[in-house]
């Protein structure tokens, strides 16, 4: 007898292919059987009644570090049918955190992860794997290790190469962590400190991954005027270190670069791993994103982490000058100059006298306040000491809808978890707008296609094993819905609000979801 008897369900088995009527049987957490199951018992039988049954939705790229320690975490994630997360994307790990910077770090994160959870402490990736399984999180989670936060662990937010010494703490980190448990290594080559590399140095820090098989994702160092370039980037570091290399969220930001960047870069990913090259892509299926509101500013200001930044937006010579590179500039990603400030939002803002201008543009900011957009920028960044968070409406979505055609793409979410202040959408809604606007009222791709691009093909790339799949053997990490009911509840203006539609998710065999409501069971286990 099985534990659980899910019969007459059309079940799409990850792979990509079409879907067939069968049954799945389920014992002690794992597929037991697949198939013809109409003489066998279970102690829960579960009627699907021809309803679409899939493996659990598994998003690569999300940054909720810290708020797999919040009260409610995973409730977003599991209404959209998401069972398996990984965190520690964009260079931007939470852990390990250690060493002098370790403070300024913490505080560089906050706006993508929020705050360090009161009274913990994760110096090793060891540390937060064995806090986060003791939390007993409602869905698996791994982490990537960041290489923006060893750097800054070993020589904070200065700029120019490290030192032979330093190299070596970084080298140091970076195989401490693979050992403790990291799925991969992120990079974020827009974000200080890892910006200040060179292609020759990148590579010198990755050096321990050569030959490794060892995943890398990279936010890579533009993705608007130079973006193209930077992919011409990462193609080097993969054929220099040949191991597997993601890029994270391809995009191509700004009007004049649409319709041109993309074709033009998922070719060349194409000739790369025609070349034999482990190169992927992922994409968010939303036309902005959400990151640090610094992220607008030219980099060589965030030498010296947040605090010299905040001292440099306080000084009118510094503001002058960083207002003539962002009027000017194209040899970093000028998101200003790209989409204008009425596309470039503020959000998570922490003093009383900023909470009205939550979710308002800085040109509309700037309006109310009677001041040139530059100076409501920068005051508005000095005032909140740099912490501040954004949605930019940078993309195209005929550009969103290549890049989801392409094979080799997965679907991610990107979902950052600043704390307090409006959140993008995306944390709650990704994976339902994939299944409601891009499969059943668009059709840009089809079911078993877009099933496969957050189930089998993230697995295997990241080397999930036992998930991703509805064979025998494989996790019960099961999702149950039929896709004309699944809806993406959240909006701009109200984003948190849970997805609808997933009638049963199992995590680890035993139901998170049974008939659209919580079970309250928490089976996730820190990967």
């Amino acid at each position: 007898m099985f534990d659980f008897l899910i019969r007459g369900a059309r079940i799409l088995d990850g792979s990509g292919r079409e879907a067939f009527f069968g049954d799945v049987g389920i014992t002690g957490g794992t597929i037991a059987a697949v198939g013809d199951l109409s003489q066998a018992e279970g102690g829960t039988v579960l009627d699907a009644a021809g309803r679409y049954l899939a493996p659990g939705f598994i998003d690569v790229h999300r940054h909720g570090d810290a708020a797999l320690f919040r009260p409610g975490y995973g409730r977003a994630e599991l209404a959209q049918g998401l069972t398996t997360v990984l965190n520690g994307n964009c260079g931007l790990s939470l852990s390990p955190l250690t060493g002098p910077f370790r403070q300024e770090t913490a505080r560089y994160l906050q706006p993508i992860v929020g705050a360090l959870p009161e009274g913990r402490d994760f110096p090793t990736l060891a540390d937060y794997r064995a806090q986060a399984g003791a939390a007993a999180p409602p869905i698996h989670a791994g982490m990537l290790v960041g290489m923006g936060t060893l750097r800054a662990c070993v020589a904070g937010f200065a700029d120019g190469p490290l030192s032979d010494e330093q190299y070596r703490r970084l080298h140091t980190l970076l195989e401490g962590a693979l050992a403790d448990g990291a799925r991969g290594v992120s990079l974020g080559l827009g974000y200080a400190p890892e910006c200040f590399y060179d292609t020759a140095g990148l590579i010198r820090a990755l050096e321990p991954l050569r030959g490794s098989g060892t995943i890398i994702t990279v936010h890579m160092r533009q993705e608007g005027d130079g973006v193209v370039d930077a992919l011409e980037e990462m193609l080097t570091v993969a054929r220099a270190l040949k191991t597997p290399v993601e890029i994270s969220h391809l995009k191509a930001i700004g009007r004049r670069n649409w319709d041109r960047a993309v074709p033009r870069m998922l070719e060349r990913i194409e000739n790369a791993r025609q070349e034999g090259l482990a190169v992927g892509c992922d994409v968010y299926p939303y036309p902005a994103g959400s990151t640090q509101l610094i992220h607008v500013l030219p980099p060589e200001f965030q030498t010296g982490g947040t605090a010299a930044l905040t001292a440099a937006l306080r000084d009118s010579g510094a503001r002058r000058e960083m207002r003539r590179r962002m009027e000017t500039g194209r040899d970093f990603e000028n998101i200003v100059q790209l989409v204008g400030f009425e596309n470039v939002l503020a959000t998570s803002l922490r003093r009383p006298e900023h909470r009205p201008f939550e979710g308002r543009s800085i040109a509309q900011i700037a309006e109310e306040q009677g001041k040139d957009p530059y100076d409501a920028l920068f005051d508005l960044l000095a005032a909140e000491e740099c912490t501040v968070s954004m949605i930019d409406f940078i993309a195209a979505e005929s550009d969103i809808d290549a890049i989801l055609r392409a094979p080799f793409s997965c679907v991610i979410s990107d979902a950052t978890y600043p704390a307090g202040g409006l959140l993008h959408r995306r944390v709650y809604g990704t994976f339902a707008r994939l299944i409601e606007t891009y499969v059943v009222r668009r059709g840009v791709l089809t079911l078993p296609q877009a099933v496969h691009k957050v189930t089998g093909l993230p697995a295997e790339r990241f080397g999930l094993s036992g998930k991703g799949r509805i064979l025998p053997g494989y996790d019960a990490d099961l999702c149950l819905f039929d896709p004309d009911r699944v809806r993406e509840e959240s909006t701009w203006q109200d984003p948190e609000r849970l997805a609808s539609g997933m009638d049963d998710v199992f995590v680890s065999g035993v139901p998170a979801i049974a008939e659209g409501r919580f079970t309250g069971t928490c089976r996730g286990q820190s990967l």
